[in-house]
């Protein structure tokens, strides 16, 4: 997909702030520290749209960016951020919850994962709720240019044994230094896409 306009909408908690058109919505879901922002800016090819930080935890909103205006990005506040307080992260998952099993524009839920790393049990919490979501997922191994090529296979089988995957399939790799992996992505979102229109 060629990315010709990009923009972010609107930051919200509450449903009611949510965007009211019907465009198709793709919601990104990981831990703090997992690349969300960076996903989003090498995808669409932009350095900055969505604000990136050394410090994880930063997005404690839902923010919606309009893609070409066809269909949105929604980064969810990242799990697992150790040093917010235990009512914020309530909040936070409440909010989450909300999002993803209230909200009919959502077509598919990318749960993004440190390919370098095992699953994390809050990893596996995720992936274990989306299983009971009506929502298509898919499993971006982010940070992938960190790991050599030749390791590239153990690491899809350790995802694949930790979270007792059928296969390899719903794995996808990549990394947001090279775009390595993009290509793959934004064919599973020109099917959802087209699928709508």
């Amino acid at each position: 997909m060629h990315v010709q306009k990009a923009e972010i909408t609107t930051s919200a908690v509450e449903p009611e702030f949510y965007p009211s058109n019907d465009l198709p919505e793709i919601a990104l879901a990981g831990r703090s520290n997992v690349g969300k922002s960076s996903f989003i800016n090498k995808m669409i090819q932009r350095s900055g749209l969505a604000r990136t930080s050394s410090q994880p935890g930063k997005t404690q909103t839902l923010n919606f960016y309009t893609i070409n205006d066809q269909f949105r990005f929604v980064d969810v506040p990242g799990y697992g951020y150790a040093r917010v307080s235990k009512t914020q992260r309530e909040e936070f998952s409440e909010m989450i919850q909300a999002y993803l099993e209230t909200r009919p524009n959502l077509e598919l839920l990318l749960l993004l994962m440190d390919a370098r790393h095992e699953p994390t049990s809050l990893d596996r919490e995720m992936y274990q709720y989306a299983e009971t979501l009506e929502v298509p997922y898919a499993i971006v191994l982010t940070k992938v240019d960190k790991i050599k090529k030749s390791q590239r296979n153990k690491h899809l089988a350790m995802y694949k044994k930790a979270l007792n995957l059928p296969s390899i399939d719903a794995l996808f790799e990549f990394s947001a230094q090279t775009g390595e992996g993009n290509q793959d992505i934004w064919d599973i979102i020109e099917d959802i896409i087209m699928d709508e229109t």
